[in-house]
């Protein structure tokens, strides 16, 4: 009999994969991603010292639903613009283990065009 591997179990294990790689500085914060089904939380850390700096999600933004890509969107430009406000313009992105690709690419790309650089 095959054991069913959760889908969350896989994203877990990848994430550790990543964050063995890299992790965020003072100078440099790691933008952190997660995505649940109805919301999108983001949040710069810096790692170094163990503190969150910045935090976004689409549930403190208080959008009707947060499970969509222009609620990521929204998100994005938040933490971009929260960022740039606390001098931040360089961080390093870790899309937690999710594939880059619908909501986390929009967060992502929202960020960019708000100003940070990854």
């Amino acid at each position: 009999m095959i054991a069913k591997i959760e889908r969350n179990a896989i994203r877990r294990r990848v994430h550790f994969r990543i964050r063995e790689k890299l992790s965020g500085t003072a100078e440099r914060p790691r933008l952190n991603v997660y995505r649940s089904l109805n919301h999108i939380y983001a949040q710069l850390i810096d790692d170094s010292q163990g503190v969150t700096l910045v935090s976004s999600s689409s549930l403190g933004a208080k959008m009707p639903t947060g499970g969509n890509v222009a609620a990521a969107r929204e998100v994005g430009r938040l933490v971009a613009e929260q960022a740039l406000a606390k001098g931040i313009r360089k961080v390093v992105y870790d899309r937690g283990g999710y594939l880059y690709h619908g909501r986390v690419k929009a967060l992502a790309d929202a960020a960019r065009e708000a100003g940070l650089e990854f």
